[in-house]
C-alpha cells in the first residue's frame, strides 16, 4: 500500500498541465513528415484517431488504478507477485528512462544542427541532466511546477504557426479520405512516439488530491494536445506540397525560417532556445517517474534511484551519435511506446477486473 503525506501533492487540476507537458515535446518539431509518409494528406486524420485512442487508454488507465492501493507498482505485485510484479516495475522504468534519453538526445541534435554545429553534447547532456537533478531532487510538487510553466511559458510559439497561412494552399487538404484505412492506420502507429508520455499517470497517481476530480483534467489535457497536434499538421500541410515535406525532416523548424519580425532575423534560433522550456518538464517527469518505480518496488530512498537514473541517462544520450543511431532510438521507444499503450495498460486493466471480480466473489461466498 503507498500513502503519500497531503502535503506532498498537488492539486488534482494540475494533472492537466502534467500531461499536456510531456506529451507536447521534441516531436512537435519533426512529427508531420513521419505521419505523412503512409498517410499523406490525410495525415491530420491520424492525429485525431491516435488522440481518441489515448482518451480509451487513459480511461482504462484510472479504473485500474481507482481499485488499487498506490500506483502501477502496488497493482504489479498485487496481479503477479512480488517477483514478477517487481520485474515489470524494473521493465516501466528503463522504458521511463529511454524516454527521457530520446527527449535530451533528439533535442541536443536540433540545437547542434540548427545553432551550434560543435556543441560539446557530453557538456550540454551534463549541465542539462544537473538542472534536472536539481528540480526533482525538490520532489514530486516541483516537478508539478515545472510542469505548469513549461506548459504556459511556451504557449505564445502557437502564434508563429500562423504567419505560414499567407503562401498556403487549403487545396493541398483535398481530396479528404484518399488514403486507404491501412494506410491512416500505419499513420496512426507512427504517431505513437509523439503521443506518448501521458502514461507517467501510471506512477504519479497516488501524488495527486483528489483523484476522481483529476480525471476531467486528464482528458482535457490529452484532447488540447490532440487539438494542437491536428493544427500544426493542418498548417503543414497546406504549406508544403508532399515532396516538400517528404524532404523536410524538422518541418516545423522550417516553418520558422520564414517568419520575419523587426526585431530577430533568424526566429528559429529563439524558437529553439525557448523549447528547452518545453523539453525540461519532458525530461524531469520521466525521470522522476522511472525512480519512483524503482523507489516503490525495490523499497530503496528515491534519491539514491534518482542519481542511478540520472547516470544511465547521461551516459546513454552520449553514446548516440549519428543521426541513423538517433533514429534507432527514437524507433525503439515509439514501438515500445505503442505496445505499452495498446498492449499492456488493456491486458493490465482486464486483467484487474477479472482478478478483482473472483475476489470480491470469494470474499461474498
Amino acid at each position: 500500500m503507498i500513502k503519500i503525506a497531503e502535503r506532498f501533492q498537488v492539486s488534482h487540476f494540475l494533472v492537466f498541465y502534467l500531461i499536456h507537458s510531456v506529451q507536447f515535446g521534441v516531436g512537435v518539431l519533426g512529427f508531420q513528415r513521419v505521419i505523412a509518409e503512409d498517410s499523406g494528406r490525410d495525415a491530420w486524420i491520424a492525429v485525431i484517431v491516435s488522440g481518441i485512442l489515448v482518451h480509451v487508454s487513459l480511461w482504462m488507465i484510472y479504473r485500474i488504478l481507482q481499485e488499487s492501493d498506490g500506483n502501477i507498482v502496488s497493482v504489479h505485485q498485487e496481479l503477479f507477485g512480488k517477483w514478477v510484479g517487481g520485474f515489470l516495475s524494473i521493465f516501466l522504468s528503463l522504458y521511463f528512462i529511454l524516454m527521457a534519453i530520446t527527449v535530451l538526445r533528439t533535442y541536443v541534435e536540433i540545437v547542434e544542427v540548427w545553432m551550434f554545429p560543435d556543441l560539446n553534447v557530453w557538456v550540454f547532456s551534463f549541465i542539462f541532466l544537473l538542472l534536472v537533478f536539481y528540480v526533482i531532487s525538490g520532489g514530486f510538487r516541483v516537478v508539478a511546477g515545472i510542469s505548469f510553466f513549461g506548459v504556459v511559458l511556451p504557449l505564445y510559439l502557437l502564434l508563429t504557426f500562423l504567419f505560414p497561412l499567407q503562401f498556403s494552399e487549403i487545396k493541398n487538404l483535398l481530396p479528404i479520405m484518399d488514403h486507404s484505412i491501412k494506410d491512416i492506420a500505419m499513420s496512426t502507429k507512427n504517431m505513437s512516439l509523439t503521443i506518448i508520455g501521458f502514461e507517467a499517470l501510471l506512477v504519479y497517481y497516488p501524488f495527486l488530491k483528489n483523484n476522481n476530480k483529476s480525471k476531467k483534467w486528464a482528458h482535457m489535457a490529452v484532447a488540447f494536445s490532440t487539438l494542437i497536434y491536428t493544427f500544426i499538421c493542418i498548417i503543414t500541410i497546406i504549406y508544403f506540397s508532399e515532396e516538400q515535406l517528404g524532404k523536410n525532416v524538422w518541418a516545423t523548424l522550417t516553418i520558422w525560417k520564414i517568419i520575419e519580425l523587426p526585431f530577430v532575423e533568424r526566429f528559429e534560433y529563439i524558437g529553439i532556445a525557448n523549447w528547452s522550456l518545453v523539453i525540461l518538464p519532458n525530461v524531469c517527469l520521466t525521470i522522476w517517474s522511472a525512480s519512483r518505480c524503482l523507489k516503490d518496488a525495490f523499497a530503496i530512498k528515491q534519491k539514491f534511484s534518482q542519481i542511478i537514473v540520472l547516470i544511465l541517462a547521461y551516459i546513454f544520450v552520449n553514446l548516440s551519435e549519428t543521426r541513423r543511431e538517433i533514429s534507432f532510438v527514437n524507433d525503439i521507444v515509439g514501438q515500445v511506446g505503442f505496445y505499452i499503450i495498446f498492449a499492456y495498460i488493456p491486458i493490465i486493466f482486464f486483467l484487474s477486473l477479472i482478478i478483482r471480480k473472483i475476489r470480491k466473489a470469494k470474499e461474498k461466498s
